[in-house]
């Protein structure tokens, strides 16, 4: 955990930004995996964390605005648990921890909100993603769980996106905690791309060191030659000569903090002429997202700037064809590049998606875009000082888009099918860097992972 004051000021603040009622925030119960006592591996949820820190099971928070309470609601533990967990603190111990000196049964919490609820006090809670805390929300409040997201608060939904986008300096060490560990991974992941080894031996010898160093994977491991699969969690090819190994991966530290890398590798470690001159576009295209961003600037203007470059360098390629402007914003950078140029994160590692990916991405300046590759941006927004987001270009050729596309004569005077059909069995590359909008610029955070042509080769040599 931080520092007790770091809870108690994330509290104290969203208070003030609350006109009255009752938070609550439940925090995650085991998930059994295929009987009850084998579960999947146990998760806080990130909103408890964030405002009450303690990584424990069973626990709910209660942020009282109109009476400043801060409650801790849980089971204290009993000899039989001690048994199979050892000795333990107690519930008040822990959430001393936080700066919470009121705790309560977690079997009264129902009968603490039905008092609140008689009085006409509002409950504020956040969208449920589990099916239990669905059920949950039902018996404590009398919500019939079809109707939980019709009483989800609004008011608290932006408050907490506001509170969590703007990281602390505590929170950034702790994002660079995981780049480092992801630093491993990915350079690991570089040496052993080799002709005739199988992409699960990868995959889970960099699972495995995120596992050495104290920390767990971020999101599944994405890794394959099939990079024209966006999110291809399929391990199962042996690597060839001639194809290129794409690696999404990522480290999650103790505290809850992600890393989120994307490195592309040449199997064998050596680029040839085709897959060099890919790699350079998308990398281009990276290095003007990052050199782009500045305090007050439209992140979808860095993901325009980011397709631009990317397809002025396929146009040198003959892929590309006529104004480039124009064809950005007319949608063809939506076929090379499907999706969009990064994502908030932090404690999520797709950072708060789950109150909202319109709220966490877009503001009421700002309305998402209907064009291929520019709707699929999830941060568009107006940037500050302490947005943590990625920036991660790609270029893929996906037959079956090129099909689609070309049978429907989209985009014709712009792409040159003829040329891109040459490319239909190269996969694909991603290039992804975790950044920090800072007084004047972007900073890359972590130590900073090969991704140059020759940096690359050098590492996989």
């Amino acid at each position: 955990m931080f520092n007790k004051e770091v809870y108690t000021k994330r509290r104290n603040k969203l208070q003030t930004m609350l006109s009255s009622g009752v938070v609550l925030i439940l925090g995650n119960n085991e998930v059994s995996y295929n009987y009850p006592d084998n579960t999947y591996r146990w998760r806080q949820d990130s909103n408890f964390s964030y405002f009450f820190g303690l990584n424990l099971q069973g626990l709910a928070g209660i942020i009282d605005i109109d009476n400043n309470e801060h409650i801790i609601f849980g089971t204290e533990l009993t000899v039989d648990d001690i048994v199979w967990m050892g000795s333990q603190p107690t519930l008040k111990e822990n959430a001393a921890k936080a700066g919470i000196n009121i705790t309560r049964e977690y079997s009264t919490l129902q009968t603490y909100l039905n008092e609140a609820v008689n009085k006409g006090r509002k409950i504020h809670f956040l969208p449920p993603y589990r099916g239990e805390h669905y059920l949950e929300l039902e018996k404590l409040l009398g919500i019939n769980y079809c109707a939980v997201n019709r009483y989800v608060s609004k008011e608290l939904v932006k408050a907490v996106i506001s509170l969590r986008e703007i990281k602390e300096d505590v929170e950034i060490e702790e994002i660079e905690k995981a780049v480092l560990t992801a630093y491993d991974m990915h350079t690991t992941a570089m040496k052993m791309a080799k002709t005739g080894v199988y992409e699960y031996e990868i995959a889970g010898t960099i699972e495995g060191i995120a596992l050495k160093h104290n920390n767990f994977i971020s999101f599944p491991v994405i890794l394959s030659i099939n990079g024209q699969t966006l999110h291809n969690h399929s391990h199962s090819n042996l690597l060839k000569e001639g194809r290129m190994l794409v690696v999404d991966a990522g480290a999650e530290t103790e505290l809850l903090y992600a890393s989120d890398i994307t490195r592309s590798i040449p199997v064998g470690g050596k680029f040839n002429s085709r897959q060099k001159d890919i790699y350079e576009a998308v990398l281009a295209a990276n290095m003007k997202g990052i050199e782009n961003i500045r305090i007050g600037q439209n992140n979808v203007d860095n993901h325009i700037a980011a397709v631009t470059t990317l397809l002025e360098h396929l146009k040198e390629l003959k892929m590309v064809k006529g104004n480039v402007h124009d064809a950005v914003m007319n949608g063809a950078g939506g076929f090379f590049m499907p999706h969009g140029l990064g994502h908030q994160m932090g404690m999520d590692v797709h950072d708060m998606e789950g109150l909202g990916e319109n709220l966490v991405g877009y503001d009421k300046n700002l309305e998402r875009s209907t064009i291929p590759g520019i709707r699929s941006l999830r941060m568009g927004k107006k940037l500050k000082k302490g947005h943590v987001f990625t920036v991660e270009p790609g270029c893929y050729f996906i037959p079956e888009l090129f099909n689609q596309w070309k049978s429907q004569g989209m985009c014709t005077e712009f792409i040159n099918y003829d040329v891109v059909e040459k490319y239909l069995d190269f996969g694909g590359i991603r290039i992804e860097d975790d950044v920090l909008v800072t007084d004047d610029k972007a900073r890359v955070l972590g130590k900073p992972i090969p991704k140059t042509v020759k940096e690359i080769e050098n590492i996989c040599d």
